[in-house]
């Protein structure tokens, strides 16, 4: 197992006065909505148009552990935060603030996009037939601002697993029924995918990983690669490598991600490595 911590997540949860300062190169004006990822953790692996745009709102709208993550970069922000089970709290929050005037930012932690917040505020403004983007003086001007999400974060402190075709699965039947969830890993597995494993763990959901486990191995040998990264780029970050058949055994947890290797992923010096193939059609 190796392990490191990057430390970068702030405290204060206090709501404080609007910042008057912000670069407002290509950020319009009030009606407008941005859904930022944040990336794995640490400030410095968000991205500069992410940053951008929180230092151009008026008020910034999450769930309160990933705000705390961002807190020096929204330190001066009027904020509205919930739990974790509120999203379409949030998302009615950062809509009706946008309507009302306002610069809001929806964050969310990792990618936007991913797994986030991005889907559910778009289907709720086309389901509520909100115009958005359209030009109109009462349409909401709507950006998704990507971030480096937890399989491309995992992926790097790992080594190199998902240099080949991948698939990615949620262990979470919150939303999506556990016998879909089934179909897609006995897919993903029999098509020798390497398979991305987002919510593999709670303290209510004990049992899936394990069920998930015996699925690939359906299909893998027992030997696979399989690399375990919690709280990525955060001050808990925890890297771990297993063989698929001790899975089961595994520390794993809610901010862990859990990587799943091919036929063809081996480790060298610690390193999870998913060969593409060069050396097959090359002399290396």
């Amino acid at each position: 197992m190796r392990s490191s911590s990057h430390a970068g997540n702030g405290q204060d949860e206090s709501v404080g006065e609007e910042n008057s300062q912000s670069d407002s190169h290509h950020c319009p004006g009030g009606n407008t909505l941005y859904i930022v990822g944040t990336g794995p953790g640490h400030v410095d692996h968000m991205s500069g148009r992410a940053r951008q745009v929180l230092a151009a709102c008026d008020i910034v709208v999450g769930y309160n552990t990933y705000l705390e993550l961002i807190e020096d970069v929204i330190r001066d922000k009027k904020r509205l935060t919930t739990g974790m089970t509120k999203e379409m709290d949030r998302v009615q929050a950062a809509i009706d603030a946008a309507l009302g005037g306002q610069v809001c930012a929806l964050v969310s932690g990792g990618d936007a996009g991913i797994y986030a917040m991005a889907g559910l505020v778009l289907e709720m403004l086309a389901v509520k037939k909100i115009a958005c983007n359209t030009g109109a003086k009462d349409s909401l001007a709507v950006e998704v601002v990507p971030g480096i999400p937890a399989l491309a974060a995992g992926a790097a402190l790992l080594g190199a697993p998902l240099t080949h075709d991948f698939a990615t699965v949620s262990l979470s039947d919150l939303l999506t029924p556990w016998e879909m969830i089934e179909k897609r890993l006995d897919a993903a597995a029999s098509a020798d995918f390497v398979i991305n494993i987002y919510n593999p763990k709670s303290k209510k959901r004990d049992w899936q990983l394990s069920r998930a486990m015996e699925i690939v191995l359906k299909h893998r040998a027992g030997t696979t690669p399989v690399g375990i990264v919690t709280g990525a780029m955060r001050d808990n970050q925890k890297i771990a490598l297993c063989a698929l058949n001790d899975l089961d055994k595994a520390d794993v947890g809610m901010q862990s991600i859990v990587i799943v290797g091919n036929s063809s992923t081996f480790i060298y010096n610690d390193l999870m490595i998913t060969p593409r193939g060069y050396s097959q059609k090359y002399d290396i």
